[in-house]
């Protein structure tokens, strides 16, 4: 800022002035003073309020200032950006020029202003940058005046102009990974150099390795990890081990799994009594080998969870252990975290044990196979599926009939089966999308994930009665202000959703999902519902799942994949060895509250890296497919314009431009009219589109609205 700034924004700060009580004021050129002022305004340290001027939004004391807020940008417009406050009391919008060059996943202070432009709104500008992000992915692009740039993923119509060293080679549409190397104090003034180059943003698989770039995503095990796992090369059980188990080989146990499935952390056995039913779900004991203060175990609670998108994964644990040892292979002894259940004859919980043991699956059951088992269709020749799983092909008959016992109770009680439109990405040699097909769950994939949930609701049990410190899967009752607005937007969407106290009962939400299940606003009202509710989540304390109704729950079944799965496996196991609740309290309170932190934190990563390149590979399907016509569901209505969703679960976006001759009216977030046609379009009615557009980069598809 330049001496006559200073004296400038000095002079306002007293009290506000005109331009001539300025120059009287400061004795000082006309000519000058009224170019640094328009300067001034336009950077945002000005701005003018009744003829006068005053200290713009862009001004602030000094970047220590004793009311900012400790924040994280979170996301980065042209124009604008939003911060999130560390404290967790929401977001804070900041206008493009008060961002101050600040970028996404920055650490920053951030001031409020007095008078928001929205009143009741947060809104301020950043003051400090504490601890800069300049590590991105992103595509090359042009700079307004034709020189080589970058447009950072999720930031658009940011560019950074690109430094020669380190750029060549690289050619217009290349997705890179890239680093600030010179920062100013606007975006336009930013400087990048590329590191590295993975290939045309027209192919998924190249966004989708700049978007692990970008997010700093721990591909390759360091060496120490490595090393640890070799030892497991090839690894057989060790003998003295079983002899200190209970041994469960002449049990008829076996797996189900999706075809393609290799970590295998659950099996499952069920006999029939008299009186009941004896189940048992038997789980890797990944915690034998995944040791405190090893590196396979600092790796592991780092990265926290499997990461899985299109055909591949990013394991939390290195092959040695995902594939091999610990996964529970058909024909291979293994190592296991045994849950015996003693169930009555209505399916109920009478009692359950945990114990070590030793397993050996009989086969590896595939969901496709047991369902056509399960349900039979008529003239299809079963011969080769009954021979292949004539081990445990008595079981299957029981397993179904317990838990349709189990699923009326799980109706009773009132917890949510939400549909979420799952999709199946079909990939061919070179890695490209070719099919997507909708993901149906089938009978059989309902009864393993009945039987995991009564394990898990064990393992919850079993350390809020011990008084353990755990780690557990909770979902807590949802805000009563978003109750209230999806009360509105499903009466207006013609339900009767009049709930008798501000938070509805899990019966009255579980009766609107029935209700609307197969129906055409089924796709709004289940996605409405979900996102009405809170984000389940990893807590040391016992708060119960809201959305399944049990008072207790954990993640017990797949410690493979999950970090608090290992986690509980290790404090249940020395609740077995016999350790006193003192003791578990002194060993193990701070990691449960570090396990549950790290675990709930990379997990929302994770889930939002799995969507965002599931969009990009939807997009290259869709690119060969544009022209095409199709008919889907209108999904969501925003002033802008309709997001349509298709039977293979790919949703587009139509401009209101389109639709209304008028300026669109939206009602209660359900509906849009055209007051000039009088046309109208809602939520779950069908639409017929054309693919106009599909940008893998973005992950964005955009439909042609085909009039009717």
């Amino acid at each position: 800022m330049t001496p006559l700034q200073k004296s400038i924004l000095n002079a306002v700060k007293r009290r506000p002035m005109t331009l001539r009580e300025m120059q009287n004021n400061l004795q000082v050129d006309n000519s000058r003073l009224r170019t640094t002022v328009s300067a001034m305004v336009a950077t945002g340290e000005l701005s003018m309020r009744n003829g006068t001027y005053v200290p713009g939004f862009a001004t602030y004391e000094n970047a220590a200032a004793p009311n900012t807020i400790p924040c994280t940008l979170v996301k980065l417009a042209a124009r604008f950006g939003f911060a999130s406050r560390d404290d967790g009391e929401g977001d804070i919008f900041i206008p493009g020029r008060a961002l101050h060059g600040a970028m996404p996943n920055d650490k920053i202070n951030v001031k409020l202003f007095d008078h928001p432009r929205v009143e009741g709104s947060s809104e301020g500008e950043v003051v400090e940058v504490t601890v800069p992000n300049n590590r991105f992915a992103g595509t090359v692009c042009l700079s307004e005046d034709g020189r080589m740039a970058v447009e950072p993923d999720g930031c658009r119509d940011v560019k950074f102009l690109l430094a020669k060293q380190g750029s060549e080679g690289v050619h217009l549409g290349d997705k890179v990974g890239f680093l600030i190397t010179h920062r100013g104090n606007r975006h336009s003034d930013h400087r990048a150099a590329v590191v590295e180059k993975f290939g045309s943003s027209d192919y998924a698989s190249e966004c989708a390795k700049a978007i692990l770039y970008g997010r700093s995503v721990r591909q390759e095990f360091p060496p120490e990890v490595l090393e640890e796992a070799r030892a497991y090369d090839n690894a057989t059980i060790d003998p003295a081990e079983v002899a200190k188990r209970l041994d469960l080989r002449g049990i008829p146990i076996f797996t189900i799994d999706s075809a393609e499935t290799k970590d295998i952390d659950d099996a499952i056995s069920l006999q029939k009594l008299d009186d009941g039913y004896e189940l048992g779900v038997h789980i890797a004991d990944v915690s034998h080998y995944v040791r405190p203060g090893s590196a396979l175990n600092e790796e592991a609670f780092e990265r926290a969870t499997s990461i899985y998108y299109a055909d591949k994964v990013i394991p939390m644990l290195p092959t040695q252990l995902s594939n091999g040892i610990c996964s529970l292979n058909e024909g291979e002894d293994r190592l296991a975290f045994s849950c015996l259940m003693r169930l009555d004859e209505n399916g109920e919980i009478r009692s359950y044990k945990f114990v070590k043991s030793v397993i050996c699956s009989r086969v590896k059951g595939v969901y496709k196979e047991i369902n056509a088992l399960l349900e039979p269709e008529e003239g299809v020749d079963l011969t080769d599926l009954k021979t292949k799983y004539e081990a445990v092909l008595d079981q299957l008959p029981t397993m179904d009939e317990l838990y349709r016992k189990r699923l009326v109770l799980r109706k009773a009680r009132g917890a949510m089966d939400i549909e979420s439109n799952e999709a199946k990405l079909v990939m061919d040699e070179n890695g490209r999308c070719i099919d997507i097909v909708k993901r149906d769950r089938g009978t059989s994939e309902c009864m393993i994930e009945e039987f995991m949930l009564l394990a898990n609701q064990c393992a919850a049990n079993a350390g809020r009665t011990n008084k353990a410190p755990f780690v557990y899967r909770v979902h807590e009752a949802p805000d009563a202000e978003k109750m209230e607005k999806l009360s509105a937007t499903l009466l207006a969407c013609g339900l009767n959703a009049k709930f008798k106290n501000p938070i509805p009962t899990q019966l009255e939400l579980a009766a609107l999902l029935d209700e609307t299940r197969g129906q055409p606003i089924q796709i709004p009202v289940h996605t409405g519902i979900l996102r009405s509710m809170q984000k389940a989540r990893y807590a040391p304390q016992p708060l119960g799942h809201y959305g399944l109704v049990l008072a207790d729950y954990a993640h017990f079944t797949s410690p493979i994949r999950r970090y608090p799965d290992l986690a509980i496996h290790r404090i249940l196991t020395e609740m077995l060895n016999g350790v006193s609740a003192s003791q578990l309290q002194r060993d193990f309170n701070e990691f449960a509250q570090q396990a549950s932190e790290k675990s709930s934190k990379q997990e929302v990563a994770a889930v939002r890296i799995e969507r965002d390149v599931e969009d990009l590979y939807k997009a290259e399907y869709m690119h060969n497919h544009l022209g095409e016509v199709y008919t889907g569901t209108v999904a969501g209505i925003t002033p802008r314009g309709v997001f349509v969703e298709l039977d293979n679960t790919v949703e587009g976006f139509v401009p209101a431009a389109q639709l209304c001759k008028g300026e669109p009216q939206v009602i209660d977030g359900v509906s849009m009219l055209d007051p000039l046609t009088g046309k109208s379009w809602m939520l779950g009615s069908s639409m017929k589109i054309q693919v106009a557009a599909a940008d893998v980069a973005l992950g964005r598809i955009d439909f042609e609205y085909m009039v009717e």
